[in-house]
């Protein structure tokens, strides 16, 4: 990326992956770098105005786009239409002001779930479009998948460099601990955080068996400063910890009830839904690029998380 001064633009920045890169960033300062982080506070991207008063008044060079409506299974599944809607708003807003001011590269961010339902494991880069993804969550997924081609087409045909990246399950601190709208680790967390309140076993909703590649929000603002600095391609990379890593739902539970050291295990409740069974993705793209990246061992990772929330539960969003 040069010496140059790059003013960059981050947004959804109050959020998980916004706190994350805070972290990552003063880990590994760069002297030309200067960040603005937005939060909702700033501005509603879903509006045009809005968003384009935000780009001419901090006139970024650079974009980290994080900013999604986003929940987890069951609330995806009751409102797939206003998932669809107010993140094609979001990410149309957010590229067309990066093209009309000039911005040199933005990295959005996908998901995992944008990958076709029926395939082949383990899934990469090339097979975003090759099926409809899973029907519980098609109006994220596919909002989501339009980045990539809304990527292509300005660089196409304006030459824009606008890229993007695909994590697995992130988690960490600043995560959203909803009980009904957060995603898995978080959910279980805060659930776990009532049983031990309560002295009851920590209930965990399906089977326990889907497998999943979660990333810890530090390791995945790592990467993302990578992407930023030095990944020149259009086309998305997968950002995940190694296949050899996924573990079960019922083994991220047992991590987290031991993080907790409840005293009453565990109850699988299989009267609720699974979702995916998998989602196993490659991280062999990512490995061309930075074969010797450590990522922080699971256990340990949530272990950081729990303390995290125990010692942050009133401000924690949930």
């Amino acid at each position: 990326m040069g010496s140059e001064k790059k003013i960059i633009l981050v947004t959804g920045g109050s959020g998980l992956v916004g706190q994350a890169i805070k972290q990552a960033k003063q880990q590994d300062p760069r002297e030309n770098e200067t960040f603005i982080f937005l939060s909702s506070k700033d501005g509603d991207l879903k509006d045009p105005a809005a968003t384009q008063r935000i780009f001419e008044r901090y006139k970024p060079t650079h974009v980290i786009h994080l900013a999604a409506m986003v929940g987890g299974l069951f609330n995806n599944m009751k409102h797939n239409l206003d998932f669809l809607r107010n993140n094609i708003l979001i990410n149309d807003n957010v590229l067309h002001n990066s093209y009309k001011l000039g911005v040199k590269k933005v990295v959005s961010c996908l998901s995992t779930c944008v990958f076709p339902d029926q395939t082949s494991y383990p899934i990469d880069e090339t097979m975003i479009h090759n099926g409809p993804p899973h029907p519980s969550n098609f109006g994220y997924s596919y909002a989501k998948r339009l980045i990539d081609v809304q990527n292509h087409a300005y660089h196409q045909q304006h030459g824009c460099h606008f890229t993007a990246v695909i994590p697995t399950n992130v988690f960490g601190a600043y995560d959203n601990f909803n009980l009904e709208d957060g995603h898995v680790i978080p959910g279980l967390i805060h659930k776990a955080y009532i049983a031990k309140k309560e002295g009851k076993p920590l209930v965990v909703y399906g089977s326990g068996k889907p497998l999943r590649q979660f990333i810890y929000s530090i390791d995945l603002a790592k990467l993302f400063l990578f992407v930023l600095r030095e990944y020149d391609e259009i086309d998305p990379i997968i950002l995940s910890v190694d296949e050899s890593s996924e573990v079960s739902i019922g083994e991220v539970a047992q991590m987290i009830a031991d993080a907790f050291q409840l005293e009453h295990g565990i109850v699988l409740d299989s009267t609720k839904a699974d979702g995916q069974f998998k989602k196993t993705a490659s991280n062999k793209k990512l490995r061309g690029y930075l074969p010797d990246f450590q990522f922080m061992p699971l256990k340990e990772a949530i272990e950081r998380t729990v303390q995290w929330f125990n010692l942050n539960y009133n401000i924690a969003r949930k």
